[in-house]
């Protein structure tokens, strides 16, 4: 395997990148940043320096992931996502003084594995996202979400839960608190506000 990079694209020399990983057009990943094997970063899609890309993950066209984000393996970004970093974002300091790089802490945003960010949401740094959670379409992520959780909205709430094929769960009958995928028949068990998959 090797990395296959589009000539339009802005891959910085210390990026790593990892074997199977496409760049596609117009796409930039800056300083530092690690991307895992089998990536695939969409048009457009913008990494920040240092950030952390696991295994299997595909940037769709325009995401915007800022640093320090980290995403696990097989994470999901919808086109146009945006992944922020700057809990009180500010052009200028309070004297009207234009803030650099040194005048602001950034803070990430963690998308733990097989998690999906659905088109145009926005997760608002600091975030977790938990393991195969699904965001909706549109979203914005103001507080840390669930493993297996489906949320929507603006600020984004949990409508539901998802099993790792991305599927609603639907809750079995006479079994409260038991939730079942019904396209693999995966079990769930949902205890004090979070679910669990059965072994």
């Amino acid at each position: 395997m090797s990395v296959r990079i589009q000539p339009t694209s802005q891959v910085d020399d210390t990026a790593e990148l990892g074997d199977g990983t496409t760049v596609w057009d117009l796409a930039q990943i800056r300083e530092q940043a690690r991307l895992g094997r089998s990536c695939i970063i969409g048009r457009g899609a913008y990494v920040g320096p240092g950030v952390r890309i696991g295994d299997n993950v595909k940037l769709q066209n325009y995401a915007l992931v800022y640093e320090p984000a980290v995403l696990g393996d097989g994470v999901f970004v919808g086109p146009a996502v945006v992944l922020t970093n700057d809990f009180y974002p500010r052009s200028v300091d309070p004297e009207g003084k234009q803030k650099r790089g040194g005048d602001w802490e950034p803070v990430g945003v963690e998308v733990s594995e097989g998690a999906s960010l659905g088109a145009r949401s926005v997760c608002v740094a600091p975030v977790r996202v938990g393991r195969w959670a699904l965001v909706a379409a549109g979203a914005v992520v103001t507080r840390d979400v669930p493993d297996f959780a489906l949320v929507a909205g603006v600020p984004a709430r949990r409508i539901g839960w998802v099993g790792r094929a991305g599927v609603k769960l639907l809750e079995r009958d006479g079994e409260p608190g038991v939730w079942e995928c019904p396209s693999t028949g995966v079990l769930h068990d949902e205890k004090d506000g979070a679910l669990f998959e059965r072994g």
